[in-house]
């Protein structure tokens, strides 16, 4: 059995993780493989500014620091702003994917052009620095949001009537001003309104977690992982550090 960490970039409760473990329902996956969803101990309320992206890649190190003496195969990251996995690719030899790169270079073998929809104009800087860092500034067509502020923690449930429609109208804007032949969504907090849009759309629609576990299952068949000239490991590892940090944080932050 391959054992895979999903490592969730806020702490929550059992019921509101559960809600993050409902995208394992969208995508076919072996049989051989075990998904442990982990939220971290603490974090920032979200991913607004530079300050909260260094809280993200230091709580999502921490929670994936000992992934590999646990015995889990591979590590998947549960936002689309790719928060701690460099880090823990210089720690791991598993493989560790997020679905920022993913979607993104998904999205170039599908189609020429896509656009990103999701909740938040303050998430846009996110893509942005994404979407600079692979050099794919010609093929993004736009980043269209429908402004509502996120709810990390119960997600979509019960805001259906309101949000989808919203989320439909932003996407057909993308493809019919924008150009978008793809569709991303902006955060895996929106996975619930990929079936939906799915079925109303005539360009692919990519599921961005979802998607990161059928990649983890591929680069494992493959016996696939990151690069250690890429991502080197530090010669004076501060783990003990790090984990009593988090403890301090979490015990703060509750």
């Amino acid at each position: 059995m391959k054992q895979i960490l999903v490592i969730v970039p806020f702490p929550m409760s059992d019921e509101n993780l559960a809600k993050r473990k409902q995208q394992l329902g969208s995508v076919q996956l072996s049989n051989d493989m075990e998904f442990t969803f982990r939220p971290v101990k603490a974090g920032p309320k979200n991913y607004i500014s530079e300050a909260d992206m260094v809280l993200a890649d230091i709580s999502i190190l921490e929670a994936g620091l000992t992934a590999e003496v646990d015995g889990f195969n591979a590590v998947c990251v549960d936002t689309m702003s790719d928060s701690g996995v460099a880090a823990l690719r210089s720690t791991l030899s598993i493989p560790v994917v997020g679905p920022g790169r993913a979607s993104m270079l998904t999205a170039m073998m599908l189609g020429q052009r896509f656009s990103i929809v999701t909740m938040w104009n303050k998430w846009f800087h996110l893509y942005e620095k994404t979407v600079k860092d692979l050099g794919l500034q010609a093929h993004l067509a736009s980043v269209r949001s429908i402004n509502v502020a996120p709810d990390n923690q119960a997600l979509l449930g019960g805001k259906e009537d309101d949000i989808f429609p919203l989320l439909e109208k932003s996407a057909r804007q993308a493809i019919d001003e924008d150009g978008a032949d793809v569709i991303l969504l902006g955060s895996t907090t929106m996975h619930q309104a990929h079936t939906y849009l799915s079925s109303v759309l005539e360009v692919p629609v990519i599921n961005p977690g979802p998607l990161t576990y059928k990649l983890v299952e591929s680069l494992l068949d493959l016996g696939l992982s990151h690069s250690n000239l890429a991502y080197p490991k530090s010669p004076v590892p501060r783990d003990a550090m790090l984990h009593s940090m988090l403890k301090s944080a979490g015990d703060f932050d509750h």
